[in-house]
């Protein structure tokens, strides 16, 4: 019988596999548009460096929607990890708010107005002498 330990273990190295298969599979596809040739040591190194990468913007991305209190990641979560590459950050803006267009009004998350006695939590009241 496996441990809670031993079956994570199990699962992030299927899951490794599985991203390292597909980004071979990537690199052999744009290899083959470019008439180039990729070697197989050079295509596992930048799989591997590649799922390195996504685990650690994972930890990243988990972390900022800790920080603002949330249980899940947004986009703007996303759009925060790409802070040292403003190329990318500008296409991650460009396409959020093309999402953000294109979705139907109803769709959208309103924000709940607050109730009475939060507002009134932060007021200072001062008697009229």
């Amino acid at each position: 019988m496996e441990t809670g330990m031993e079956e994570d273990d199990s699962a992030s190295e299927l899951l490794r596999d599985r991203f390292r298969l597909s980004s071979i599979s990537i690199a052999e596809a744009e290899a083959n548009k470019s008439g180039m040739e990729i070697s197989e040591p050079v295509m596992t190194c930048v799989a591997d460096l590649a799922f390195k990468y996504t685990k650690q913007l994972a930890k990243d991305l988990e972390l900022f929607a800790q920080h603002a209190g949330r249980k899940s990641v947004n986009t703007e979560d996303v759009i925060l990890t790409a802070h040292r590459n403003e190329h990318l950050a500008a296409i991650l803006t460009s396409i959020c708010n093309d999402l953000k267009t294109k979705e139907p009004q109803s769709e959208r998350k309103r924000k709940k107005a607050p109730k009475k006695d939060d507002r009134d939590r932060g007021a200072v009241h001062i008697a009229d002498a």
